[in-house]
């Protein structure tokens, strides 16, 4: 069974709130979840919006997902995350690595390999 499903910014879905939420279908789980988006990112996210199958599939993504530059521009570019490109780090992965130090390791150790 795989333990990781490593986002492109280097987050591992399968530790994320939304995707376990979505996952086990757990309203108390997006409750929490929202609840500590919205004060951290200083914007009112409704438990609703906490629904995600992770940035790579197909499936069901949190809405803000629609619009993130470190997505389209790894798609763009054919990476299966930032660690492949010339460019890391850069400004469109910089909010992450600064506020999720997992997700720099991560994409450092995959960029050392």
């Amino acid at each position: 069974m795989e333990t990781t499903m490593r986002a492109y910014c280097g987050l591992d879905c399968m530790q994320c709130s939304a995707f376990l939420a979505t996952k086990n279908d757990d309203d108390a789980l997006r409750q929490k979840t929202a609840a500590e988006w919205s004060a951290m990112f200083q914007v009112e996210i409704p438990a609703e919006a906490i629904n995600c199958e992770g940035c790579k599939g197909d499936g069901v993504k949190i809405a803000h997902c629609s619009q993130c530059a470190i997505r389209a521009s790894a798609i763009d570019k054919g990476f299966d995350t930032c660690a492949e490109c010339d460019d890391f780090p850069c400004e469109h992965v910089a909010f992450v690595i600064d506020h999720m130090p997992e997700a720099r390791a991560a994409l450092e150790a995959l960029r050392n390999a």
